[in-house]
């Protein structure tokens, strides 16, 4: 039985001093939120009204709960449970210190049974914020913690770093023998056929007990009990079950879960205590890609690319999806409905891998039980990112008793189907390598504890992309051109930036700044200007290219997220085309933790999809037909040359017939080809014609490229595109851009 507890919070400036005011805590919530509601602050979502909370992050904050001793059946125990606090802390009670730690992903059990008798204070003493000593006002200062790294300011995320209790607390009154913790493993036969289940029952004491494990399926039918008596106070107990249903991930089949029940009974068979779990039955392998072992191919030979490709019950998976980041700022107010309206669009946008970021939090149990049921594959970082973490033996410590807690935490979900020790460590930025001691603890740590779960150093490894992350480069080459050129066994951080709604930007942006966006305004507050290079992510500069000078802020809008979608496009399907080298695409970024004003975001602050989103849905769709186009400006009398696809990573085989092929100018529609073609087989693309066309001199500003098959109209495909009628107009471009 739970019980929650009431809490005040209150800071001081020295450790020891006294808390001279005290407000109402939220738990699990922040500092920062209980403070600022109380002293009325303004929002910190709006304008720059976040530098308002810097202060919060120097000084000592003290909750504090008083204790009622509950009533006690007799040998019952009372725990304080708490399943996160967030980051270096002491808890004391009636002043005395019971328990420390540094570390937020650790949960803390204190047994309070002997310890109280009702009216006691119990006091959580939160430490300021972990800053590396001597080092820049940056990311760098997180480089001796296990502190979200993007919490020190990212070109995404302002400088707000949360500290407080963040996850769930209260108070638990256990029975005199209960179920300390139960494992749940499971090895499947070759050919999948039967799964060997070995079920870790760990009590707290033993008794003259029994304890039962029920198994159901997906339809709530039984269809494993076992009843054991209590020996000792491990216990094991092994099943194999007959023709299990598989996990799949989502376009590939039904992310099918069991229901596990484990009771404990006392000696006249009545349930005392009970766990209850899930289990999706799948094996994960990343594999080398086909044709792999050919390179190099010279002497001396050097190691290949390592293994990016994953098999998933023996079939190789295209992963397409998406970088996951914290959904807000202040991890203490997410829950499952902050999480579930995020899950199921990546589910309905065709998506089934997020890269749970290294810069940001390890997620509730929430985000893991909903990409369970939904089929979402997790690749997990561990919080490391962007930084040199020197294995000095303090950081070590803390990283080990983090990094067990979260793989002990996390590996009985089926969606978890990688670890990774971190985010871009192996790049000059941050320079750590394979022999870095952080990145060697947490390899032995993932395999001492969840070995049959694969594991990479970081990402990218050689052979792996991250970016770019702009439309166009400095250079002047668009995102057709580069990615035409490209060849990486997995894209794990590319983008393609765009504004925010305008609905968005009024709700953040004074209104006498919102037009023209200006830099030293709200807009470069909010990330618009100066965050990655000079005007990212808004680059009015390049719209401006593109499509003449915007009159209004709508029309800004409207052509930065054409540029966004139409660039996601393009790196989606030429990705897919790349297979089976490649079998990876995970764009930067998914969601945001607070609102932008311009990011490579598809999914705006809170769960608001840009026409970028629809864009990346419509590229991930299991089978389409697909153009690789070879620039997005095209001229009158230029050779149109798309190459034409058709791209299929669905487990089913797509009927064979015939493709049309056409050109819009406006309203008028021009056939350019005729394409039959053949049955194609599961999991694999088929390359078509070229089409080869010269553009007339027409006086549009725009193009479209449209393959359709009438026959399965679902696996069409629509392409925008800017045309020029001369070469030298750039200053005549009027505005008639398509409506997307």
């Amino acid at each position: 039985m739970k019980k929650a507890l009431e809490w005040t919070v209150g800071f001081t400036k020295e450790k020891d001093m006294p808390v001279e005011n005290r407000v109402v805590a939220t738990v699990p919530g922040a500092v920062q939120l209980d403070w600022a509601k109380a002293k009325g602050y303004g929002s910190y979502t709006y304008g720059d009204n976040y530098k308002d909370y810097g202060w919060m992050e120097d000084v000592y904050w003290s909750y504090i709960t008083k204790l009622e001793f509950p009533d006690l059946e007799e040998k019952e125990r009372v725990y304080f449970v708490c399943k996160g606090i967030d980051y270096k802390f002491i808890i004391k009670l009636n002043n005395k210190i019971i328990h420390k730690q540094e570390g937020m992903f650790t949960p803390v059990e204190i047994d309070l049974t002997t310890i109280i008798r009702g009216g006691e204070e119990l006091e959580v003493l939160i430490f300021p914020a972990p800053k590396k000593v001597k080092a820049e006002s940056s990311r760098a200062e997180a480089d001796q913690s296990c502190k979200p790294a993007c919490s020190y300011g990212w070109d995404w995320h302002p400088r707000l770093i949360p500290l407080g209790i963040w996850d769930e607390t209260y108070m638990e009154i256990r029975k005199e023998f209960h179920i300390k913790d139960a494992e749940v493993t499971y090895e499947l036969n070759s050919d999948f056929t039967i799964a060997n289940v070995n079920i870790d029952i760990n009590l707290n004491q033993v008794g003259k007990c029994f304890v039962r494990c029920n198994l159901f399926d997906k339809q709530d039918n039984l269809v494993m009990e076992n009843i054991t008596e209590v020996t000792s106070r491990a216990m094991k107990i092994s099943y194999d079950l007959q023709s299990p249903e598989l996990w799949w991930p989502n376009g590939q089949g039904e992310a099918t879960l069991y229901r596990l029940k484990i009771e404990l009974l006392n000696n006249t068979r009545v349930v005392i205590d009970k766990k209850e779990s899930r289990i999706g039955f799948r094996k994960i392998k990343l594999v080398m890609h086909e044709g792999a072992w050919d390179y190099p191919n010279e002497f001396p030979k050097s190691r290949s690319n390592p293994p990016i490709t994953l098999q998933v019950n023996g079939i190789a998976i295209f992963c397409k999806g998406s970088n996951w980041v914290n959904p807000e700022i202040f991890p203490g107010v997410i829950t499952k409905d902050t999480y579930y309206p995020l899950i199921n669009l990546a589910k309905e946008g065709n998506m089934n891998m997020f890269r749970s970021w290294g810069g940001g939090i390890i997620n509730k149990d929430s985000f893991f039980e909903i990409c369970d049921e939904l089929g979402i594959m997790v690749w997990q970082e561990f919080p490391l990112a962007c930084n040199e973490y020197e294995g000095t033996p303090h950081y070590l410590k803390v990283l080990d008793e983090e990094s067990k807690a979260i793989i002990k935490r996390l590996k009985p979900h089926p969606s978890v189907v990688l670890w990774c020790g971190g985010n871009e460590l192996f790049n000059s930025w941050s320079r750590m390598t394979d022999q870095s001691l952080a990145l060697r603890l947490l390899n032995k740590n993932c395999y001492d504890l969840d070995p049959n779960r694969p594991f990479l150093m970081t990402s990218p490894l050689m052979g792996m992309a991250h970016g770019n992350y702009v439309f166009r480069s400095e250079a002047g080459e668009d995102v057709f051109q580069a990615m035409a050129k490209a060849s990486n066994t997995a894209y794990t951080e590319f983008g393609c930036p765009s504004p925010a709604s305008l609905e968005i930007l009024q709700s953040i942006i004074p209104k006498e700044e919102l037009f023209p966006p200006r830099p030293g305004t709200t807009w470069e507050t909010h990330h618009g200007f100066n965050t990655f290079l000079e005007d990212t992510w808004l680059m009015p500069d390049l719209i401006k290219y593109y499509f003449g000078e915007s009159n209004s802020l709508e029309e800004l809008i409207q052509r930065g997220q054409i540029l966004q979608s139409e660039g996601y496009k393009c790196i989606f399907e030429e990705a897919r085309r790349q297979k089976p080298k490649c079998s990876m695409a995970l764009n930067w970024c998914y969601n945001e933790p607070w609102p932008t004003a311009a990011n490579n975001s598809i999914i705006s602050w809170r769960a608001k999809p840009k026409p970028a989103y629809y864009a990346v849905k419509a590229s991930c769709r299991p089978v389409l037909c697909s153009a690789r186009i070879s620039k997005f400006c095209w001229k009158p009398g230029e050779l149109f040359n798309p190459e034409i696809y058709i791209l299929n990573d669905s487990p089913l085989k797509v009927k064979g017939g015939q493709m049309d092929i056409f050109l819009y100018f406006g309203e008028e529609e021009i056939k350019i080809l005729k394409w039959e073609f053949p049955d194609i087989e599961p999991n694999k693309n088929f390359t078509g014609p070229i089409v080869r066309y010269n553009l007339p001199d027409r006086s549009d500003m725009e193009m479209k490229l449209v393959l359709r098959i009438s026959e399965q109209p679902g696996l069409g495909s629509e392409y925008y595109l800017v045309y020029r009628p001369t070469s030298k107009d750039r200053a005549i471009i009027n505005h008639n851009i398509l409506n997307l």
